[in-house]
């Protein structure tokens, strides 16, 4: 028997009408009877008699008339069905809405990443993540670091794929670390050192550079900087595609991230450069602190992280 919640004192028809109560109420209604909605409910037939005499103290009306053999509604009955169903339809359809979020029926999932991550270890996880969720929505916004953790901030994103060249921690931003990132050389197929597997900064040391900036401390040739080591940068290509032509060409070398690394045109040799020279950039997978993840970016989370650590991409010409 449901126990009445309101406060002594308060006027009939003052309270909220209780859900459980509404069930009750409109499935004896259907059925006409208090004795045949027990069974439909599970309780016994004073048992909905209690909870519909409950229902109407807390609607300050009677809401059926009790006749010898069953029951009838009254005009307050007739009026409040009508809203109780609806209440109750309501309340159903949420439930399913929220049990679809939680097994990925429907939903979204908005993701953030940096350009070399959008070259292989995005996409396969997007492309894992339709297959097995293809009613979730998935969008994609590309940018910088800086940019993607505004994005979170903001609740503009999901997840965002961000990098940083050494170990990192960031308030406000739960970091969850996904694979080092190694540095390759890429060089012209017929380059005296195009059969290398392993360069050192010093073996580059007269060599041409395209790079993206003429600005080598807003390349991904910045790092290497602090060694000395100083880039003769002959071309500016700020395109992916351009970078891969000019090197093709034998105008100049470039650096490409191990994640890009499988996208590499196949007429370009790669060679892995010491980490010591270039040391691999740390990628993570990032969420805002402090809100709960939704289900599919639970999800998305998970396919990121099976992607296996160490330099990985294509296998350096031998």
């Amino acid at each position: 028997m449901p126990i009445p919640h309101d406060a002594p004192g308060s006027a009939p028809g003052s309270r909220d009408l209780s859900t459980p109560l509404l069930r009750v109420f409109v499935e004896v209604a259907r059925l006409g009877s208090f004795t045949a909605a027990g069974p439909v409910l599970g309780y016994t037939q004073s048992a909905i008699s209690r909870q519909i005499s409950a229902l109407e103290d807390e609607a300050g009306t009677v809401l059926f008339d009790r006749l010898p053999r069953g029951v009838r509604l009254t005009e307050p009955g007739r009026r409040l069905l009508g809203h109780a169903e609806a209440v109750l339809d309501r309340l159903d359809t949420a439930r399913r809405d929220l049990a679809d979020l939680r097994e990925l029926a429907t939903g979204r999932l908005r993701v953030g990443a940096f350009a070399t991550a959008d070259a292989a270890l995005v996409p396969r996880a997007v492309s894992a993540f339709r297959r097995g969720y293809p009613e979730v929505t998935v969008t994609l916004r590309e940018g910088f670091t800086p940019e993607l953790l505004a994005l979170l901030a903001a609740g503009d994103a999901d997840v965002a794929v961000v990098s940083y060249p050494g170990p990192h921690h960031i308030d406000g931003f739960d970091l969850r670390k996904l694979c080092d990132d190694y540095m390759y050389v890429a060089l012209p197929a017929d380059h005296r050192l195009a059969g290398a597997r392993q360069l050192r900064l010093a073996d580059l040391a007269d060599e041409e550079w395209i790079a993206g900036s003429s600005r080598p401390e807003d390349t991904l040739i910045s790092s290497c900087l602090r060694t000395g080591f100083q880039p003769r940068i002959g071309f500016v290509a700020r395109d992916w595609m351009a970078k891969q032509g000019f090197v093709a060409a034998g105008v100049g070398i470039t650096l490409v991230p191990s994640l890009a690394a499988d996208a590499v045109r196949p007429d370009i040799a790669l060679a892995l450069l010491h980490p010591d020279d270039i040391p691999p950039r740390q990628v993570y997978a990032a969420t805002a602190s402090g809100f709960t993840p939704s289900p599919a970016t639970r999800e998305f989370l998970a396919l990121l992280g099976r992607r296996p650590h160490g330099p990985g991409g294509r296998r350096p010409q031998s």
